[in-house]
């Protein structure tokens, strides 16, 4: 059986270093994406597209690895796009206003069809309610900036600071939306020691 290991053949996009922003260029992907609003720490909406994410993206996981492709590999890490209609409230604290699109990478072999086959065995063994919210799209995030964040996320702001002052000395400017891709289990490790990708498009 074939093994593929996704983070290692992608660390330039998903292992940058902490000590310093980098400029990347992000090629198109495919994401098992869903979209919805509200502060992520209680939106029982944002732990449903979660749920769906997920139990999708783990039964197309096994249903390769099974299957005649017979591939193993890794589910990778959820990642998620932040913005609001009001960009104030990502400083002052209300996040009822926030919006996002969580997301997971797949494969390059996997299409469609097989997204649609996932969803199905899932809507018959759990059927989550975020399950009709849930889409496959190519994603082409394009040239970037980005660097690793060490820490809890109520510590992201000089980070970001960080990576937006690169953006403005290299001559380009901010396009696209706020990028996270989270790296580590947050019920199980130390916040200190979390590990969180800060990425923002740029042009």
């Amino acid at each position: 059986m074939e093994k593929l290991d996704l983070k290692r053949e992608l660390a330039h996009l998903y292992s940058p270093s902490a000590k310093q922003v980098e400029a990347v260029d992000v090629p198109a992907m495919g994401f098992l994406m869903i979209d919805g609003q509200g502060d992520p720490n209680t939106s029982q909406e944002y732990a449903d597209g979660l749920e769906a994410l997920f139990a999708v993206s783990y039964t197309l996981k096994f249903a390769v690895k099974k299957g005649h492709l017979a591939i193993d590999y890794p589910v990778m890490p959820l990642e998620g796009l932040w913005w609001a209609d009001d960009m104030s409230d990502f400083t002052t604290g209300d996040r009822s206003g926030w919006k996002w699109t969580m997301m997971i990478m797949q494969p390059d072999f996997v299409d469609a069809q097989m997204v649609e086959e996932a969803v199905a065995v899932v809507r018959k063994k759990k059927n989550p309610l975020a399950l009709p919210g849930l889409r496959f799209e190519v994603f082409a995030e394009g040239a970037a900036a980005q660097t690793m964040h060490l820490g809890p996320f109520s510590a992201e702001g000089p980070t970001i600071e960080r990576v937006h002052e690169f953006i403005e000395s290299s001559g380009c400017e901010r396009s696209g939306k706020h990028h996270e891709i989270y790296l580590s289990d947050i019920r199980k490790a130390d916040p200190a020691k979390w590990k969180t990708v800060i990425r923002q498009p740029m042009r």
